[in-house]
């Protein structure tokens, strides 16, 4: 027996499995340094020299070990020594009672590499090295990692599960130790373990995104480890949105901070960029109130800029500049104020209630009709506001409206208003005006007409004032005369110069006596007329005219009656002032009566006050009363220019005196004062008595 055993040994495999001795094990495994591994193995040996209590011996060799007095690296036995540099590494998990020679080796090193083979030793009979089935260890440089599972997107704030994974060969092998290490990794409590995975819950942050994250393995053995580091793709809401301004082409933007308000001039160069941060890239967009300027796309991360190569008044307002993601989105604003002079100034005349009646431009006249009230709004526009200021010829003039001087009220309109008006609007960066002529308008002021005989003929003239320059036209009975005409029996002759009109009429040949004559005057803003009924009897048949006129009894009674009171009074006056005594200083001389003389040298036709008491209306009075005979008229003394513009309007002596009266009424009644400087015959003769002193006879 002992015999047949040794030559098994000598004569290798085929000779051993005849004997009844077979293994099978993996001829070569490959390891890495620091890793387990558990390399499973089976035998077979025959049922001689043993029974089922008779322990089994297995013993596993390095090739070239003496295996009956060497130190094997793994046995069963417990009072057999191993070799101090596999112990505890190297064991034999297989129980050869059971056909089991499997081995299982921890923290492979390099130097355990080799040819090892396995030895059973069962009773008397079975004691046999398996020669012929060698195992072949490889060990390499350890290049194994662990494997990391993070999900393709973690967002910030919602908790993710990630998983490290080190696949090991075969559970028997030990659990490594598991660690996880980076900025997103806080303190916690481990997560699930196994022989091969950990997990790690994380809640993310938007820093989180972009940085590391290690999973490391740790095997038995100080200083032996793998690891996998990847790097975590946090996913955020825009955040940190920030502009920034550059306020010249070749300059850095400055951020803009926290002030919501920015200032340009007028033509500056500007531009504006925004920027933030998130994950997945958000788009940009840059809005002007709620109008969107510009934008941007996802896959362009870059800051998005607003161009304002020369900003004017209107780019003037609110800014918006918008960061958004599937995850949310960020806004900020920037209200830009655009500052420049006063410009678009303009003048517009309102009403009461403010409405616009007309918009007045530059250096436009503005007719306003005197004694009207004139309401102006001046407007610019500016920033910052400009201050407005009102001036009249070169004078500045109070604001009606102290909290508001853009409105100018004057309210009356007087001719002193009449020149230059201007309205000033001034800033910091300028100023700008405009001006308006102010011209007053006014109806027609009539001068009391005068008429006077000239040869064989009457002469009477008119004159008026107004603007615009009035028309006179003169009726004659039913007749209307315009203009200039001429012709055997009348001459008209008109001339205006300025405000002023005169017109002159010529009335040659017989003139009945029921003549009627009147002046009118007239514009667009209304029209006056001055009339008189005027008695123009024959020169040698007036006093008989006037004694045919009514009864000739009652007449010549009251002559009578008047020739007797006038030679009382004369004898009267002559006991009190003695004959040849000069008279009192200042007197004016009686007018003394010539051959010449004519009873119409005598008569004045003066406005009668009012018809009778139990006839009389009130009536308004006109402006342009008549003045009394002899004096220069108000018109002449309030503007002595105008008086030379107008030869006409200041008279003398005039024998027709006519009142003035609105086209408006009806004309009145005018009466007449028959005056006569002193008796005569009807045949003219050269007066004897100077002295002789006459009453006024009157005719009402």
């Amino acid at each position: 027996m002992a015999l047949s055993l040794l030559m098994a040994v000598l004569w290798g495999g085929s000779q051993a499995q005849s004997l009844g001795f077979s293994l099978r094990v993996q001829r070569e495994v490959t390891v890495q340094e620091g890793l387990c591994v558990h390399v499973p193995c089976t035998l077979f040996y025959p049922p001689h020299g043993w029974t089922e209590d008779t322990p089994a011996l297995g013993y596993w060799f390095l090739a070239g070990t003496d295996t009956t007095t060497g130190r094997p690296v793994a046995t069963n036995k417990q009072d057999r020594e191993v070799q101090a540099r596999s112990q505890g590494r190297f064991q034999l998990t297989g129980d050869p009672r059971n056909y089991s020679c499997s081995l299982l080796i921890r923290d492979v090193r390099a130097e355990d590499k080799g040819q090892y083979i396995f030895r059973v030793e069962r009773g008397g009979y079975v004691r046999y090295n398996f020669q012929e089935s060698p195992l072949n260890l490889k060990v390499t440089a350890l290049t194994q990692k662990p494997d990391v599972y993070v999900p393709e997107t973690l967002d910030s704030g919602r908790q993710a599960t990630l998983i490290c994974v080190f696949n090991w060969a075969f559970e028997e092998c030990p659990a490594p130790t598991f660690s996880w290490m980076g900025a997103a990794v806080t303190p916690q409590e481990p997560g699930p373990k196994s022989s091969y995975f950990s997990v790690l819950s994380l809640t993310p942050r938007p820093r989180d995104h972009g940085t590391q994250l290690t999973c490391r393995v740790d095997f038995s053995r100080k200083g032996v480890s793998a690891e996998t580091t990847v790097q975590l793709n946090v996913t955020y809401a825009p955040k940190d949105l920030v502009i920034s301004v550059s306020r010249a082409r070749v300059s850095a933007p400055q951020p803009q901070g926290n002030s919501p308000y920015l200032e340009a001039q007028k033509g500056q160069f500007l531009q504006l960029l925004c920027a933030a941060e998130s994950q997945p890239p958000a788009t940009l967009s840059w809005a002007l109130e709620d109008r969107i300027l510009s934008w941007s796309h996802p896959w362009s991360p870059r800051p998005l800029a607003l161009l304002l190569p020369g900003v004017r008044p209107g780019d003037s307002g609110r800014y918006t500049c918008r960061a958004e993601n599937r995850l949310g989105s960020q806004n900020r604003t920037l209200n830009l104020s655009v500052q420049y002079a006063p410009e678009n100034l303009r003048v517009m005349a309102l009403e009461a209630n403010r409405t616009v009646l007309e918009n007045l431009g530059n250096y436009k006249s503005l007719p306003v009709l005197e004694g009207q009230s004139l309401r102006l709004l001046c407007v610019a526009h500016s920033n910052p506001p400009a201050r407005l200021s009102w001036a009249l010829g070169g004078q500045t003039l109070s604001p009606s409206q102290p909290a508001d001087p853009s409105i100018l009220e004057l309210p009356q309109i007087q001719t002193e208003h009449e020149g230059v008006l201007t309205c000033q609007a001034q800033n910091s960066l300028g100023s700008q005006n405009i001006s308006l002529y102010l011209s007053v308008v006014y109806p027609p002021r009539l001068l009391s007409p005068s008429c006077s005989w000239e040869g064989e003929g009457l002469r009477c003239t008119c004159s008026s004032r107004a603007r615009p320059a009035p028309t006179l036209r003169w009726r004659l009975g039913e007749g209307l005369l315009e203009g200039n005409h001429s012709n055997a029996s009348l001459t008209v002759n008109s001339s205006s110069a300025g405000p002023w009109a005169n017109s002159s009429l010529n009335l040659t040949g017989p003139l009945g006596s029921d003549l009627r004559l009147s002046c009118e005057a007239r514009n667009v803003h209304g029209a006056q007329s001055a009339a008189v009924l005027v008695l123009l009897p024959d020169k040698k048949e007036l006093l008989s005219k006037a004694f045919y006129n009514g009864t000739f009894l009652g007449m010549g009674i009251l002559t009578l009656l008047f020739l007797c009171l006038i030679l009382v009074m004369k004898a009267l006056r002559k006991k009190q002032t003695p004959t040849g005594t000069p008279a009192q200083a200042g007197t004016p001389p009686k007018p003394r009566p010539t051959r010449r003389s004519t009873i119409l040298d005598y008569i004045n036709v003066v406005p009668n006050p009012g018809p009778p008491a139990r006839n009389r209306k009130a009536t308004p009075s006109s402006p342009s009363q008549a003045s009394p005979p002899g004096a220069p008229s108000g018109e002449c003394k309030k503007n002595q220019k105008e008086r030379q513009a107008a030869p006409h309007t200041c008279p003398g002596p005039r024998s027709f005196t006519q009142v003035s009266e609105s086209q408006n009424h009806q004309e009145e009644l005018h009466y007449a004062a028959l005056t006569f400087s002193g008796p005569r015959p009807w045949q003219t003769r050269e007066s004897k008595d100077t002295g002789t002193e006459y009453e006024d006879i009157r005719f009402h």
